[in-house]
This record gives C-alpha cells, structure tokens and sequence, in this order.
C-alpha cells in the first residue's frame, strides 16, 4: 500500500472553480498543488517533486502544448495528462507528438480525474496484486487438468501455452521472487509430468493413434492449403525458436498481418537433423533413411551438415503430394545479417513468388554460441533475459523488414520452429561406449547406462521410426532439464554446461511448437472492403 500521498500539480485558469474536485482527491490521498498560469506552473516543477501533472489545454498566458513539450524535455517521465474542451484531432496528434500520456474531456468529475490518476499511478502496484491472486486461480485449474484421469496431447498444448504465458507476464513484474519460483517449479513438476506421458504415447502416435501433428505433418497441414487455393506462400523455419520467443515477437507483426497461432509436436530426437529433415521431407527419420539414402546423412564427428538436402526433400514431399508450382519453390538459408540482406533484395526484385521456403539459423546458433562464449552468458544469462534477446534482434533483424515487405505485397507468411530449447540445471551421469554425437540432451551410440529419472533410453529404434543403421545402435535422451555429463571430470563439466540452453531431449519448450498463419491486414482489408 501507498504510504506517501502522492504529489500533484495541477495547473489550470479554472482551478479556483474546481475547489470540489481538489477535495476528492485529497481524501483520496493526494497532495494537489495548483497553478493557475503555465510560467508559474513551470517554475514550481523546477521547486518540487511531483508525481504528475494535470494540465490544462487553454491557459492566459503560454500554450498547453508548449508547456508539455517543456515538462517532457526537463522531465521525460513524468506523466502529463492534459485536459481540454475541444475534441479537434489536432491538438490530440500535436499533443502525442509531444509524449502526453493521457487526456481527458471537460466537463471533469472528480472520479474520472482519481481513476485517471490510479491508473497512471498505481498501475503497477494493483497489477501485482492481483496477479498473485489470479496466478493461484490458474495454477489450481492447471493442477486439475495435469490430474485428470485421461489427458491428452491438445492437454499438454494448453498447459504449455498457459505457462508460458505467464513466463512473459512475470517478467512485467518488479517484485515477485517468491511467485517466480512457484512458477518455475510448477513448470519443472509439469515437465516431469510430460516427459512420462510422452515415454507411455509416443510411440501410438507414429501409428496414427490419436496423434497431434508432429513436425512430418507441417507442411502438409499448414502449408499446403494455402498454396491450394491460390496464395503465394512464403514459409520460414526458425530454426530452435521456442513458444516464449514467438510470444515476444508476435505483437511486433500484428500491425501488419491477422495472425492465427497453431501447434505442432517436433519428432524425437528434437535435434535439427531429424525435427528439420521432418519438415522438409514429411517423412519420419527410418522412412527418410529407407526411402532415400542417398539423401540420408547419419550424424557423426566427419558429418556435421546433415540439413543440406532441404530444398530437394521439399520437391519431393510437394511431388508426392501432387503440388505443381509455377514459378517454382525457392529455397534460402540464412545465416546472418548478410544472407538477410541479400534475400531482402532477392524478395524485392522478384515480381511473384508460388512457394519460398527460408530457414533462419540465428537462433539456434545463438543457443549453442552461448554456451561457448562467456560475454554470451553474461548478456543472456536466463529465460527472461533471453526473450528481451530474441525480441530486440528481430525488432532491428532483416527478417522483420522481409516480413514487413511481403505483408505490402499479399503474401501469406507461415512461420514455425523445427524444435525449442530447455534452460538445463541438472546434470545426469552417464556412461559408456564413446557416442556418435556430441550434444548433451541427445546421444547416439551401442551403449549407455543413466537413471531412468533423467533419461528415455530408445534400445529398438523402429519403434520410434528412427533408422538403425549401425549394429545394436541405441539413442538416449535426457528429459525434463536434466544434461548428460560423463563421470570422467564430471563437476568441471557440470560446472561448464550448466544452466545452458540444450535441445535434442524430452521437454514441453522443445517438443510443443507455434506454427503461426500469417495473412496481410492490407489482403484482408481489400477482401473486407469487395
């Protein structure tokens, strides 16, 4: 609660008329100070400290809009709300221009000017307040949901959903410590829970037992239909965006398209070489390996490009499925501000586009970057300081002028992530044969021993459609936010990789991904208005 009342300057010609409003607010708490010229008002900011300014558009003496562009330029936080008679939208722009932050309309009651400044003042404070409350709400509903006697993968979906938008909504917060940590071990409860329901489900869903689409039906599902009825498509992977980073970014491109959000569940391994390949090829891992060796490329210490072949599976998948295009699909790989730029001016010169298909690889090669380079760590140093991340490269990105291009020009934009990644805090010991891959959510190899708690060991690979091409090959994954460290030098290790964003293991962050539909406000408009 408010201990200090807090100070207002009220600066208007009509104030000696307004003697009943000022006792409003000052049984509401306020200290008002009043002025009936805008020089004198000026001059008693310059003396005191106060809270806001209600300011008058019309004084004898100096323009309102002049005197709020000479508070805004001394004191640029300071809220100003002005207050008029007249309803002309000019002196509205002129008064935005100049950073007012609100108006209100004469005649004045004094509970519209208490509401006014309760907003303005106290936003903050009651927002905490109820959050707390509503966080409790939500978090029973949500412990329901994880304890019904059957639940399903579209269960998952709004769980993961509600979470993670309360990951952004916490991080408004200044002063919720014990909240946060409620919320993250609801979250870590919640994907011990997930990991076990994908371990007892999985495997029915690659038989088409009541599956949700997985990272083989994207293109089909999502892209498809829009080429079908006669869109011109372009579709970016962002290669490792997860739920939270799409939330950061959504509300920068709402100016711009009608944006309908939909979910998929990335394949296991939630490595870029099998969730990637299963978007471009629409086949899972054993199929793709079986069907097209040639393409195949098993992961190891001489292969580390194994998503080389994506514009080829993509015609083959759009072949299988009849599609057609003229022009035909493009495909482009971005990997950093110079590849954006020269697809920028590729995307502009082009006179129509059937299909583009873009992978985008900063993000994930952010997530692996930081784990090698310490300023990295220090810039990023957990998940909220990571969507500020996230949110402040796409801002200033040449993806989000593409985006805004194409929006200009009546392109439909799918965009979609091959897999996510999860914060790793604790480390599982694991032993045997030397893998086949490096990563520590995800081994390839004959032989490992771990606990059962912190991993999901895959001894009959068909089962999870992934190929075994190597005698008695065996995958282990790690689930929840555990990583493997080897015994060998096992605290330097620990001590290295954790709290560092991994991805190829059993998790709600790198399993339950946005694919978002994006139509161009300016296509719909033209719609609206034929």
């Amino acid at each position: 609660m408010q201990t200090q009342a807090r100070r207002i300057l009220w600066i208007d010609d009509e104030i000696n008329h307004l003697a009943t409003h000022i006792s409003f607010l000052e049984q509401e708490g306020y200290r008002i100070t009043t002025s009936t010229r805008g020089s004198d008002g000026l001059s008693l900011l310059d003396e005191e400290i106060y809270d806001a300014v209600l300011l008058s558009h019309m004084l004898p003496d100096m323009d309102g809009i002049r005197i709020l562009s000479e508070i805004k330029k001394k004191y640029p936080h300071l809220p100003v709300v002005m207050i008029t008679q007249s309803e002309q939208r000019e002196i509205m722009h002129e008064a935005i221009i100049h950073r007012v932050d609100d108006f209100l309309m004469k005649p004045l009651s004094p509970k519209q000017i208490a509401s006014e400044l309760t907003f303005l003042l106290e936003y903050d404070t009651v927002k905490e307040d109820y959050t707390v409350q509503e966080y409790v709400v939500d978090f029973n509903k949500r412990r329901h949901l994880k304890h019904q006697e059957v639940v399903d993968w579209q269960t998952w979906i709004d769980i993961y959903a509600q979470l993670t938008e309360w990951d952004l909504r916490l991080d408004e917060l200044d002063t919720a410590d014990e909240l946060r940590e409620m919320h993250r071990l609801e979250k870590q409860e919640s994907n011990a829970m997930f990991a076990r329901y994908v371990e007892e489900h999985y495997c029915g869903w690659l038989t088409g037992n009541n599956s949700p689409a997985l990272s083989v039906d994207v293109l089909y599902k999502y892209v498809i239909p829009e080429i079908q009825v006669g869109k011109q498509v372009f579709f970016v992977v962002l290669d490792c965006m997860r739920l939270d980073h799409w939330l950061t970014i959504k509300p920068l491109l709402h100016p711009y398209f009608q944006i309908s959000t939909h979910y998929h569940y990335s394949i296991l391994p939630t490595a870029t070489n099998y969730s990637r390949n299963a978007i471009f090829s629409g086949l899972f891992p054993l199929e793709f390996a079986q069907r097209y060796p040639d393409l195949w490329v098993e992961i190891d210490d001489e292969n580390t490009s194994v998503n080389r072949f994506e514009k080829d599976l993509m015609r083959l998948q759009l072949e299988r499925h009849g599609i057609l295009l003229k022009p035909l699909p493009q495909y482009f790989k971005i990997f950093d501000a110079r590849g954006e730029t020269e697809y920028l001016q590729w995307i502009s010169n082009v006179k129509r586009i059937s299909l583009a298909a873009v992978v985008v690889d900063f993000l994930d090669l952010l997530t692996h970057k930081r784990s090698e380079i310490s300023l990295l760590k220090q810039l990023i140093p957990g998940e909220t300081a990571f969507r500020t991340f996230v949110q402040g490269w796409f801002q200033h990105s040449g993806l989000y002028k593409i985006l805004k291009l194409l929006a200009d020009r009546g392109v439909t934009v799918v965009l979609t992530s091959d897999h996510g990644s999860i914060l790793c805090q604790r480390a599982a010991k694991i032993s045997g044969d030397r893998p086949a891959t490096n990563g520590l959510r995800f081994k390839l190899g004959r032989q490992f021993i771990c606990d059962e708690e912190a991993s999901l060991k895959i001894t009959q690979p068909e089962r999870y459609m992934l190929p075994d091409s190597l005698s008695e090959k065996n995958y282990i994954l790690a689930k929840e936010d555990y990583y493997f460290v080897y015994p060998n030098q096992f605290n330097d290790y620990k001590r290295q990789f954790h709290g560092g964003f991994q991805h190829g293991g059993i998790s709600m962050e790198e399993m339950i991904l946005p694919c978002a539909i994006l139509e161009p406000k300016s296509v719909s408009l033209k719609r609206h208005v034929v």
